[in-house]
């Protein structure tokens, strides 16, 4: 493997150092061909390293006298936050020295200033979130925008197909990704102007494995390897999801706290119930990637965990492998010359 280098802003997230260290740690530990840059107080970051990591030959710590918060507006945080771990973390990416930023700072922030400094792709406008998915038959579902743009027109959402098919092809070698756009309902007829036109645009694309609308209950059953839909409707959906996951799980403990039966019930089915619920855990899958740029950007949950903030780290190690960026422009020549032709 070749080396390969990260940036990380230590302090973004609800817990910053806490979790964003140990995490650092673990993957020095896993990928031996792995460096990494962490950005920000360099006294916090310190105090959760233990000496052996203090000098280690893949880790630098740069201190950082500003911080992103979680309600820094875009516009103030660019022109008043320059000397933040963000800010210093994709910088690092511009300049070449590092293959991908990792956060888990303020999003809005996050993608403003990485659209600012980065620059997008030729031939996409807007960069879009997109994150994996579990499904019943196993294999990962990517869905995009998940945030970004709240609103969005049908060429728009064409790029995001385009992008999110090469992402399904790359990191999880899916051959000729199924491309699907969220919708109210699946007949031709269903949704809005622009879900339909896009619809037409992508049915006249031979680049695009497009499959048709799927509705919202279908984000799971495995029918489709993307989903593409536009931010509100993205960000919103992805919320439900997980809210509904916490709401299963506390009612299941509920039932199973009733009385002696359902405790000994519970504690019989506990181990079940467990691996069930771990292919629906939010944290092995976090880390959602900001498409579209001339660099790679990783955007971890604001309240990840260790476990959560390591897995942001591995999705950028594989983009940076996988030369997403690249692989993205390249696909995306064949689809204009396509449109030309």
């Amino acid at each position: 493997m070749a080396n390969l280098t990260l940036a990380l802003d230590a302090m973004g997230g609800d817990f910053g150092p806490p979790v964003t260290v140990p995490a650092v740690m673990r993957a020095l530990t896993h990928f031996p061909n792995l460096t990494i840059s962490l950005f920000g107080d360099k006294p916090q970051i310190t105090k959760h390293l233990p000496p052996e990591y203090q000098k280690h030959s893949r880790l630098t710590v740069t201190h950082c006298q500003q911080v992103v918060t979680m309600s820094d507006r875009p516009l103030n945080a660019i022109r008043n936050r320059k000397d933040s771990s963000m800010r210093k973390a994709i910088d690092m990416v511009k300049t070449g020295e590092a293959g991908a930023c990792v956060s888990a700072g303020n999003t809005g922030v996050l993608m403003a200033m990485a659209k600012l400094i980065l620059k997008t792709l030729p031939g996409i406008d807007r960069p879009a979130l997109i994150a994996k998915l579990p499904s019943l038959t196993n294999k990962p579902v990517y869905m995009l925008d998940l945030g970004a743009n709240v609103s969005c027109d049908s060429d728009a959402l064409f790029q995001f197909a385009v992008m999110g098919s090469v992402v399904a092809e790359t990191v999880d070698a899916i051959s000729s990704p199924r491309v699907s756009l969220l919708n109210i309902g699946e007949e031709d007829i269903k949704g809005n102007d622009v879900v339909r036109q896009t619809a037409g645009v992508l049915k006249a694309s031979s680049q695009i494995n497009y499959c048709g609308f799927i509705e919202g209950h279908q984000i799971f059953n495995g029918s489709t390897d993307v989903i593409v839909c536009d931010g509100f409707v993205g960000n919103i959906s992805l919320k439900t999801t997980e809210g509904v996951a916490h709401l299963m799980l506390n009612h299941i403990q509920q039932l199973t706290d009733q009385n002696i039966v359902t405790k000994i019930l519970g504690f019989i089915a506990a181990p079940f119930l467990k691996k069930a619920f771990c292919k629906m855990k939010p944290d092995q899958y976090n880390g959602a990637s900001l498409l579209g740029l001339r660099g790679i950007v990783v955007k971890s949950h604001g309240n990840a965990d260790q476990d959560a903030f390591y897995n942001a780290i591995k999705q950028a190690v594989v983009e940076v492998e996988q030369q997403v960026p690249a692989r993205i422009q390249d696909r995306l020549e064949s689809v204009l010359l396509e449109k030309i032709g």
